[in-house]
């Protein structure tokens, strides 16, 4: 007990000095992490019985000072995936109560899901109120807070919808479209979009879809990533806007966090190392693991990240300030949440386990299935848990898998319909008082964006943007050059930051702002000052080109990385000088050179844009709808440009020798996309199978296919339109797709290649 109160009291201290000293500098020396009171054991034989709430909180196994509380749980809520405050702090809950209510996933599609409105009236931390909000959805899947207004999507669908209670009764009686796409997504509802991420840039991000919105005038303005989205379920932002997606199909914990995607996509390799990062340490026996006896140690742990999602960084004030700015990533068949410190290292991103072989959060509750982490306004960590037995969808559930027996065997498919939020809380830190931003003037909101939680600055930067009230403007150009203005003491870089970005989401930047805060004393700020001045960039304002290109041997390599970046919209040709100059002056620097590699990537798909304009109208239509799919789906896994990940979780598509010419018969690739793919591929063997797309329509597969066929397997044959003769060997048509689909109806394994080679049906 003892050892137990001086690590409190150690970390406690510890923490109020970070807070009051810390300069909120990206560069800082991440701090280290705290201790668990004993080592990591597993339990070899854990009960796959529903825990009662009281018991699971018991399961949790956390560092010395925290504590895991329940905030809500079965029957208020069920099947909880995702949650959202308002700027009063009321809890929104979206639920997929249909999702996986037996193994086969029998009336997964059936629109009775809900949205709960839960409210803590007492204020201690235990939500003790509720209401349906919303009911008779499929499965909703997106939910963001937008003042009165609760925006909501829903599975197969990418129409967005805001909600609003106007009488006050907690239930929604008021609605209207506010994006509108008459698609339907045909994917399988672990491959769509999740996030509506209001990031620091007032672009409202989502994972898979290659698209951000901004709200204006009430209603959603959709812009195109040219280079594609990026992730599955999860999307999270830091303090300085950078977003960290999530690739579970292909077993990546963390991605897409180098480079914002409006400028393109870049990963590297050793970001994070796999050997140590990818691995995970339950303490508890996994079974019931989509991988197979592969992804499964000696003790019968998992060994490896399959289904990492639902991440955040931790930017809160009510808990230790070590914790501020770690990477939270759920892997919920491990039961365990991972803690990994992120690091700048001049210019370029990286990932490391705050722990050697053990994990910041685990339970022996084996129906603990995280699926969601959030900052919340109390300053405190948020855990989504939607506590049931099978996690996995039906697709990898289906009778010939690993999966199926051993979920049946442990008797996960009975339990179901429950679900549980909980918040991480440490000793002596008390959570901060409900916020009421709702019902505040915008004055006193533009005090709160130099509050030392994260939640608080990013929703008063919200509500300001979406009340559109100007009479803050001056008040906010003062706290952007660093002057006082309304605060209570001179505004932090933080408080700078969130200054500089309310005046762009209020489209009242100020040029000479602008070029003031290029001047800042931190690294963070003049960065954001190059991004923000991006419209002064096109327009070739040359005062703004004259302070950025003085900025291109700034100290930091974030500054510089950003000056790549933005001046890469410069009509001017000093663009290409300033890269240029760049990349010779810092030859060792990895960041640079790779990023002038990414954005000569975007041009190039650019390029391949004005390329279909040599095809005829269903052609184009095929091969651009294909393109969309890979770039959000399949780019995942086999990487943007077909030629594999670095991290090697799965084949590439462009091959330089025996399965290249495979590759160019029709009903091979149909086939794989059909049936999916397993075993070694071109004398290689990868972690990840290629899973079966048959749930997909045959349109669906034969674009995804074309567009393959046409831009990756053949980019560079012909330098002028394509020959008609040529053409049609290349696309692949629906009735194509249809007629391999009959032919090969009865099969229920994946391909193999030697299967393949031998023209299997």
């Amino acid at each position: 007990m003892m050892r137990k109160a001086f690590y409190a009291s150690l970390a406690v201290c510890f923490s109020l000095v970070l807070i009051t000293g810390c300069n909120n500098s990206k560069e800082n020396k991440p701090l280290e992490a705290e201790p668990f009171a004993s080592p990591r054991t597993v339990n070899a034989n854990p009960s796959p019985a529903h825990l009662t709430p009281e018991e699971s909180v018991k399961s949790f196994r956390v560092p010395v000072g925290y504590h895991v509380e329940l905030v809500a749980s079965e029957p208020m809520i069920k099947e909880p995936v995702a949650i959202a405050w308002d700027g009063n702090a009321k809890m929104y809950v979206a639920q997929m109560e249909t999702y996986m209510q037996d193994v086969n996933g029998t009336g997964e599609q059936g629109a009775i899901s809900r949205i709960m409105l839960l409210e803590d009236t007492n204020h201690d931390g235990r939500m003790d109120k509720s209401s349906v909000f919303i009911d008779k959805l499929r499965l909703p899947r997106m939910i963001l807070c937008v003042g009165h207004e609760l925006l909501v999507n829903e599975t197969n669908s990418y129409n967005i919808t805001a909600y609003k209670d106007t009488n006050g009764d907690g239930v929604a009686d008021q609605k209207r479209v506010v994006y509108q796409s008459a698609a339907v997504d045909t994917k399988n509802l672990e491959h769509q979009r999740s996030g509506l991420d209001w990031n620091i840039d007032n672009w409202i991000y989502i994972t898979v879809d290659p698209v951000r919105f901004r709200y204006r005038n009430g209603a959603l303005q959709a812009d195109s990533l040219v280079s594609g989205s990026n992730g599955q379920w999860g999307l999270t932002h830091d303090d300085y806007g950078r977003l960290y997606f999530s690739r579970a199909g292909a077993e990546n914990a963390g991605a897409g966090f180098q480079i914002n995607p409006a400028y393109g996509q870049l990963e590297f390799a050793d970001a994070y190392d796999d050997s140590t990062f990818g691995a995970v340490w339950p303490i508890i026996k996994t079974a019931d693991v989509q991988g197979g006896l592969k992804r499964l140690r000696a003790d019968t742990t998992l060994n490896h990240f399959t289904a990492g999602n639902g991440q955040s960084i931790f930017r809160g004030d009510k808990l230790p300030a070590s914790l501020v700015g770690d990477y939270l990533i759920n892997e919920p068949v491990a039961r365990i949440i991972r803690r990994a410190k992120v690091t700048d290292t001049d210019g370029k991103t990286t990932l490391k386990n705050a722990y050697t072989q053990d994990e910041f959060i685990a339970s022996s509750d084996m129906n603990f299935r995280p699926v969601n982490t959030y900052t919340g306004p109390d300053g405190c960590l948020y855990i989504v848990d939607m506590n049931r037995g099978i996690i996995q969808e039906s697709e990898w559930t289906k009778a010939d898998s690993y999966l199926r027996p051993q979920i049946q065997r442990l008797g996960l498919d009975k339990n179901t319909q429950f679900g549980r939020i909980y918040r991480l809380v440490y000793d002596g830190m008390q959570p901060t008082a409900t916020p009421k931003m709702l019902d505040e003037p915008t004055s006193k909101l533009v005090t709160y964006l130099d509050n030392a939680n994260g939640w608080w600055r990013d929703n008063a930067q919200k509500e300001i943007v979406l009340r559109g009230d100007k009479s803050v403007v001056p008040a906010l150009k003062q706290i952007a050059v660093g002057e006082q203005g309304p605060l209570a003491n001179k505004p932090t870089a933080l408080g700078r930051l969130h200054a500089l970005w309310t005046l762009d989401g209020l489209e009242a930047t100020d040029k000479a702002v602008l070029l003031k805060a290029m001047d800042d004393d931190d690294a963070q700020v003049r960065r954001a000052a190059i991004w923000i001045s991006e419209p002064f960039i096109k327009a070739g304002d040359a005062d703004i080109l004259a302070k950025v290109d003085k900025l291109k041997d700034d100290d930091s390599y974030d500054v510089r990385v950003q000056v790549m970046l933005s001046l890469n919209f410069a009509k001017a040709n000093n663009a290409a000088t300033v890269t240029k100059y760049l990349v010779d002056k810092n030859p060792k620097n990895e960041m640079l050179t790779a990023v002038q590699t990414s954005l000569a990537r975007t041009e190039d798909i650019k390029k391949f844009g004005a390329k279909l304009g040599s095809l005829d109208e269903a052609s184009r239509i095929m091969v651009t709808g294909g393109a969309v799919i890979f770039r959000s789906l399949c780019a995942t896994c086999h990487g943007p440009d077909g030629k594999g990940l670095p991290t090697k979780v799965a084949p590439p598509i462009v091959f330089e020798n025996d399965f290249r010419r495979i590759f160019g018969a029709k009903d091979t690739t149909i086939n794989i996309l059909l049936h999916g793919l397993k075993g070694p591929v071109d004398g290689k063997t990868y972690s990840v199978e290629m899973p079966s797309m048959a749930s997909n329509n045959d349109q669906w597969i034969a674009s995804v296919l074309s567009y393959l066929r046409y831009d990756l397997s053949f980019p560079n044959r012909f330098p002028g339109p394509i020959p008609q003769t040529f053409l049609d060997r290349i696309m692949v048509s629906a009735a194509e797709v249809k007629k391999v689909r009959e032919q090969t109806a009865a099969r229920t394994t994946p391909w193999t290649m030697d299967e393949l080679k031998k023209g299997g049906k």
